[in-house]
């Protein structure tokens, strides 16, 4: 990397939010193509408790949609089993008939599809798997395909769905694992809910009053727990250093399980003149500019990571801010600080 990472002033701003009870802990990295150059944890899992170390597992949240779903469906196009441009209902059985078929997979990995943007799902399809995933790929759009670039949740479900039909019924927690995680040697992460020997080394989320405690080794997702813990929406769990590997890969992806091919397509603008820009799930820094080409995903628990190739850096924020509140200006500011500082 060609400037000075200032890692006092990383640690300063971590320590401050810890006080302020933005979360009560957290995990970073900032690397580049050969590994990381620095990281480290500040406070605890909870308050009072064990200290955030290099093996704490963070509940990721929408980062699952970057290190499962986009990298799956990388596989499938660069294997030639799915072309981008053509509308599902070409091709797909189940979307056939159905708005979704009209609608590209191209425009659900820049949010452009129209589809409904909150998920919703038991209130609308009930508990049963099957049903959701019918509710799902039947459902109507709320505009026309390509119209506008609105997140949902939805999109990145309806491709998980797609990848375990591309692949003979394949689920998607298998898919990542031996498709992604495995080959990059990430073995710390994986889809929950996670094991009674992993669950004292993750960081506590929101308050159940179902349960009468802090969740703990299941997602927060409402949408993933509905479907068993793993989804395309959230579902898995990991540390740092693992999502580290996962970005070295995207700086250098001269290896399986995608290439340069993959990363370059999905690391610009894909909507034109529509804002907010979007790659493909990726989206640039906010706070940036298209010189800088530093792209981001956050996750609703407080996850960040992002990846710059023109600066050959990659930085990963792992909080559980959830833990306090659902309030998002605390952890927007820690966010962009943190970024503005490991990409000078």
């Amino acid at each position: 990397m060609n400037t000075t990472l200032a890692v006092p002033r990383i640690e300063r701003l971590l320590q401050d939010a810890v006080r302020a009870q933005v979360f009560p802990g957290a995990a970073w990295a900032v690397g580049d193509a050969g590994g990381a150059v620095a990281g480290g944890g500040v406070g605890a899992l909870a308050p009072g408790g064990e200290p955030v170390g290099e093996d704490a597992l963070f509940d990721l949240a929408s980062l699952t949609k970057i290190i499962a779903v986009w990298p799956v469906v990388g596989t499938l196009v660069e294997s030639g089993k799915l072309a981008l441009d053509v509308p599902l209902g070409d091709f797909w059985p189940e979307a056939a008939g159905h708005p979704l078929g009209d609608v590209t997979p191209l425009q659900l990995l820049t949010h452009t599809a129209g589809m409904p943007l909150r998920a919703n799902l038991r209130a609308l399809y009930g508990s049963d798997p099957q049903d959701v995933r019918d509710g799902v790929v039947q459902e109507r759009l709320r505009r026309r395909p390509g119209e506008a670039v609105e997140y949902t949740d939805r999109a990145a479900l309806v491709l998980g769905y797609l990848a375990e039909f591309l692949t003979g019924g394949t689920r998607l927690r298998e898919l990542a694992g031996t498709r992604v995680w495995q080959p990059l040697g990430m073995t710390q992460t994986r889809y929950g809910p996670l094991p009674a020997s992993l669950v004292a080394r993750a960081a506590p989320t929101e308050y159940d009053e179902e349960t009468g405690g802090h969740l703990r080794g299941t997602v927060h997702d409402f949408s993933a727990r509905l479907l068993g813990g793993a989804c395309g929406i959230a579902g898995t769990f990991a540390t740092a250093g693992d999502l580290g590997r996962f970005l070295r890969q995207v700086l250098d992806p001269v290896r399986p399980p995608f290439g340069d091919g993959w990363v370059a397509e999905s690391l610009r603008v894909r909507t034109g003149e529509l804002t907010p820009p979007r790659g493909l799930f990726w989206h640039p820094a906010p706070g940036t500019t298209a010189r800088e080409d530093i792209w981001a995903h956050y996750g609703f628990t407080g996850t960040g990571m992002w990846v710059s190739p023109a600066r050959g850096r990659w930085a990963v924020l792992l909080t559980n801010k959830l833990y306090f509140t659902r309030a998002t200006g605390p952890i927007t500011h820690v966010r962009d600080a943190f970024r503005a500082t490991a990409f000078p």
